[in-house]
């Protein structure tokens, strides 16, 4: 290989990982995708470092680096999934590699994702159908579809004004236990404790968990414990609001 297409490797194994880094990925996945690309290029040993922050990659015994800060996240896994599938096209010489960098250059501009008004449907859908699984009654369904409906776009609207998520979480959760006892007390739900549960299912990290122990068991310390320590806090800032509303009110 030609300097400029070692160049061009670099970058598309780079923008591989950003990507999938961006879309929540685990750390494992983002550098067996990075080495199988670099491999299928001509048996090219990829050399990687990847935290939550920032991607290093180069060359093994070379002097050829390429950095990439990890600024947002976000959890989409389509894109994954799709920068997956184009990895295996590439492996399996379906692809080139400009057309690899060209169809990954388009996943990363794409910016489109459910549409606001459908994430709220969906978070409220889900608080309801919980709250029945763990065992609260029909009667308190659509109080429930409501309560959870309404902190979810309270949690997505406050994230775009704070930016800080952790508050938009506990804001979100102190709405929630608000309305759940309010809601009972005048007689529009019967047990506040299901319906509150129910609603704060759709804020709790469950990706961030899964990763966290997956990460882990792989033996990704750094970024197991540091997605570990973010699923900690959003679970603590959910438990810290009800627990507030709780003494408010008894």
């Amino acid at each position: 290989m030609s300097e400029k297409e070692l160049n061009l490797l670099l970058d598309t194994c780079l923008l591989a990982g950003k990507i999938m880094m961006e879309s929540n990925a685990e750390m494992y996945r983002v550098e067996d995708t990075m080495s199988r690309i670099a491999l299928a290029s001509g048996s090219y040993r990829l050399v990687s470092y990847v935290t939550q922050t920032g991607l290093f990659i180069g060359f093994d015994r070379t002097s050829t680096i390429r950095m990439e800060q990890i600024t947002n996240r976000s959890i989409n896994l389509e894109k994954v999934v799709k920068v997956n599938s184009l990895s295996r096209k590439y492996v399996a010489g379906q692809l080139t590699l400009d057309e690899l960098y060209q169809e990954l250059q388009e996943i990363d501009k794409d910016r489109s994702f459910f549409p606001i008004w459908l994430q709220i449907v969906s978070a409220a859908i889900i608080s309801g159908t919980i709250m029945v699984l763990f065992g609260g009654e029909m009667r308190d369904l659509p109080i429930t579809v409501i309560i959870g409906g309404i902190g979810y776009a309270i949690y997505l609207y406050s994230l775009k004004f704070f930016r800080i998520k952790f508050l938009s979480e506990f804001l979100s959760s102190l709405l929630i236990g608000v309305a759940a006892i309010l809601s009972t007390r005048i007689g529009l739900g019967i047990n506040q404790d299901l319906i509150i549960i129910g609603c704060v299912m759709p804020l709790v990290p469950g990706v961030q968990i899964t990763n966290a122990i997956r990460d882990l068991l792989a033996g990704h310390y750094i970024s197991g414990v540091s997605r570990g320590t973010e699923a900690m806090m959003t679970a603590t800032m959910i438990g810290f609001a009800i627990t507030f509303i709780f003494q408010l009110f008894y």
